[in-house]
């Protein structure tokens, strides 16, 4: 299924301008060398754009990775330039193909784009399951957490 939904999107959804408009965002922040590693998300939010089903992004930390340090910064600044405006093209595309009812899904996944188009720093783009499966260890260890500061000594 998702390989069908994908295969759609790219063609008949739009994914593959979609992705391309990611791809320049990153190539124009490449070429500044601060903007180096915002242009490297800008190709992950591109694999993640061109091909969203079956796919999350999730913050780097619930998959034991690290956040760039001054990610939050680069994030503000991104924002600014250019993830509020690729944020709106998404936003539009979605709810022109909420028009119909075959364009739903594709309207979610635009949406779901979009929300990623505000703070792309700091995340990585994982399988649904690996999502899931993430989320969940977190919520485990918190539950442990909560217990043990709970217990009496």
């Amino acid at each position: 299924m998702r390989f069908i939904g994908n295969f759609l999107w790219f063609v008949l959804g739009g994914g593959f301008f979609l992705g391309l408009t990611w791809c320049l965002a990153g190539v124009i922040w490449c070429i500044t060398i601060v903007g180096i590693p915002v242009g490297i998300a800008c190709f992950r939010i591109a694999s993640f754009s061109f091909f969203p089903f079956g796919k999350e992004l999730v913050p780097a930390e619930l998959v034991g990775e690290k956040a760039g340090l001054g990610s939050g910064v680069l994030n503000f600044f991104w924002c600014i330039f250019s993830g509020f405006w690729l944020a709106l093209f998404h936003a539009i595309c979605g709810l022109t193909e909420l028009v119909s009812i075959i364009g739903i899904p594709f309207a979610l996944a635009n949406f779901k784009i979009a929300a990623a188009a505000f703070a792309p720093l700091g995340k990585r783009i994982v399988s649904t399951e690996t999502a899931a499966a993430a989320r969940a260890r977190r919520a485990q260890e918190e539950l442990e957490k909560r217990m043990a500061q709970q217990q009496p000594d």
